[in-house]
């Protein structure tokens, strides 16, 4: 089980005081923070790319090569990397150079993004999200996997003959999550690929996304790639904690209520009822993610929001130590806890570079009936499968 955290990176004005960091200091807070998580025993540091304010990563892999010349374990990440508006080709370039120069610390999380104005500052349509992201992630995936990639599509000019430059390290490509918080199409692409899907369940009751993972597990499971509790799930989060409960609630209300995602909406308390949003002891915070499994099924990464609306660097850095003192271990202890043998640990790229040795050697062996049926199931079009979709949509 991976823990971790991400960070939309919002540029916003602190309301106890007024204060608000110029985006120099938030940049360089982001990478003090990401510095702090691997220092405090977590796994993964993953950062958001927005092209407008309040919110200044716009360029991730930059931010992100810092953060691997600082570190030495923690697995870098997207949340996410927008696969609609970027050229596939620059993604594939850019991602295969972050993960040589990280020695494989490096995986990415794929979405279409939440401001409706990105689309046409890069020359697209945001009433084609969806084909855009069907179709732009068909191409990254086949420039990650062949030298040489002949390619015909609707959203870019043909390819011919072409080659992304580095190559993936060791030749595995970063392992891939497919992020949504609403859209069963995206479900269907990360099943098809056997990839990752992170539901990034920080906005809607846990009976929305309930059905979102399980239609992914069961769509995993049709393609071949394993059992339903074999699919790889990510799951969002949102944590702030002291010592005695009520003093949590008091000094992150103000917070809460200027946020710029959430505020000026529900309550604190109504958003923390039907949301995971837990604000209160670290126990508190344990008891709420433990049971997190009872919902969704045993999964492969937590991880979560800290580092938000006008937060001051002082107190994100001190949630971090509670984060990785107390409430991490105690869940590590809960979810290893009868988690079935056959249920996988959170990717990494060494796992990756093992198993397609291990794919080779079963390559090698006479086919058997088990494996041409799974050949025949992931031969169906993820455009075609995620008609069936629409049976998920709330």
């Amino acid at each position: 089980m991976q823990f971790g955290i991400f960070t939309v990176g919002d540029l916003t004005t602190d309301p106890t005081n007024g204060s608000t960091p110029s985006e120099h200091e938030r940049i360089k807070n982001i990478l003090t923070i990401a510095q702090k998580v691997e220092e405090v025993g977590l796994d993964v540091f993953a950062l958001g790319e927005h092209h407008n304010p309040p919110f200044v990563p716009s360029s991730p892999t930059t931010m992100l090569g810092y953060i691997a010349a600082k570190t030495d374990r923690i697995i870098l990440s997207t949340s996410t990397t927008l696969i609609t508006t970027n050229d596939p080709v620059k993604i594939a370039e850019d991602y295969a150079m972050l993960q040589n120069i990280a020695d494989g610390r490096v995986d990415l999380m794929m979405g279409r993004g939440n401001t409706g104005p990105v689309y046409p500052w890069f020359g697209k349509d945001i009433r084609e999200g969806i084909p855009l992201a069907i179709e732009n992630y068909a191409l990254l995936h086949r420039l990650w996997r062949e030298d040489y990639v002949d390619w015909q599509g609707k959203f870019r000019t043909p390819l011919q003959g072409f080659q992304s430059t580095p190559r993936p390290l060791d030749g595995v490509p970063p392992f891939v999550w497919h992020g949504s918080i609403r859209s069963p199409e995206i479900a269907e692409q990360a099943a098809y690929y056997g990839d990752g899907f992170f539901a990034n369940n920080i906005f809607w009751p846990k009976e929305h996304y309930m059905r979102l993972i399980g239609y992914y597990r069961e769509r995993f499971e049709h393609y071949g790639h394993g059992t339903a509790s074999q699919a790889i799930v990510g799951l969002g989060g949102q944590a702030f904690m002291r010592k005695n409960s009520q003093d949590a609630v008091n000094e992150f209300r103000p917070y809460f209520d200027e946020a710029p995602v959430y505020g000026h909406g529900p309550s604190l308390e109504e958003f923390t009822e039907q949301t995971p949003l837990t604000v209160g002891s670290p126990q508190q915070v344990i008891d709420r993610y433990a049971g997190m499994r009872d919902h969704f099924g045993d999964y492969q990464r937590q991880l979560f929001l800290m580092d938000h609306a006008g937060l001051p660097l002082k107190t994100v850095l001190e949630q971090l130590d509670i984060l990785g003192a107390e409430v991490v271990p105690a869940l590590r202890k809960e979810f290893a806890t009868n988690r079935p043998a056959n249920v996988p640990d959170g990717p990494t790229h060494a796992a990756l570079v093992a198993a397609r040795a291990a794919a080779a050697s079963a390559s090698s062996a006479p086919a058997t009936s088990a494996s041409v049926s799974s050949a025949s199931a992931s031969s169906a079009s993820p455009e075609v499968s995620a008609l069936s979709a629409n049976e998920v949509r709330s």
